[in-house]
C-alpha cells in the first residue's frame, strides 16, 4: 500500500511539473493524510517559509493529535515543490484492546518531507517522515509515522 502510494505521488509529480511553467504557494490548506491509518490535516503559513500543521490521525490503536512546525525551503529547479523539516509533539489516546489499559501517552517528533502546490489547481499534495519519541511505559522511538497528504489549498 505504502509503495502505491509513493508511486501514485512519484506521477502525479512529475506530470504536474512537466506542465506547470510556475509553482504557486498558498497560505491553508486542508485535507487528509494516509499512511497506516488516516488523518485530518490542517496546514498554515504563519511566514512565507515557516508553517504549522497539526494532524489527528485515526488508525487501528487508537488516536493520536500532532503539531509540527515546518520550516520550508525551495528546491531549485522544480517549481512549486520545496522541502521542509521541523520539530513537534503529539498526544496519543489509545485502545484498551492493545494495551492493559486506556493509554494516553505525549511525545515529540520530528518532520522531513516534500510539499507540492498544483499551478492553476487549490491542491497541495506532501510526503513526509514523522519519527517520534513517545514517554511512558513500553514506549520510545517509532519512525513508522508520516504520510501522504492531499489538502485543498484556500
Amino acid at each position: 500500500m505504502r509503495v502505491f502510494f509513493l508511486f501514485l505521488l512519484a506521477v502525479i509529480l512529475s506530470t504536474t511539473a512537466r506542465s506547470q511553467s510556475m509553482g504557486h504557494s498558498y497560505k491553508t490548506a486542508l485535507g487528509l493524510k494516509v499512511w497506516d491509518g488516516a488523518g485530518i490535516s490542517l496546514k498554515t503559513f504563519a511566514a512565507p517559509n515557516k508553517a504549522i500543521e497539526v494532524i489527528g490521525y485515526f488508525w487501528r490503536q487508537g488516536t493520536r493529535i500532532t503539531g509540527l512546525y515546518e520550516i520550508h525551503g525551495n528546491i531549485e529547479g522544480a517549481p512549486g515543490l520545496k522541502w521542509y523539516v521541523g520539530p513537534g509533539v503529539h498526544v496519543g489516546f489509545y485502545d484498551r484492546k492493545y494495551y492493559t489499559d486506556n493509554r494516553t501517552v505525549g511525545g515529540i517528533d520530528g518532520v522531513l518531507g516534500l510539499d507540492y502546490k498544483i499551478n492553476k489547481a487549490p491542491l497541495n499534495l506532501s510526503i513526509d517522515w514523522q519519527p517520534s519519541f513517545e514517554f511512558g511505559e513500553n514506549r520510545g522511538f517509532a519512525g513508522s509515522w508520516g504520510g501522504l497528504g492531499i489538502r485543498y489549498t484556500f
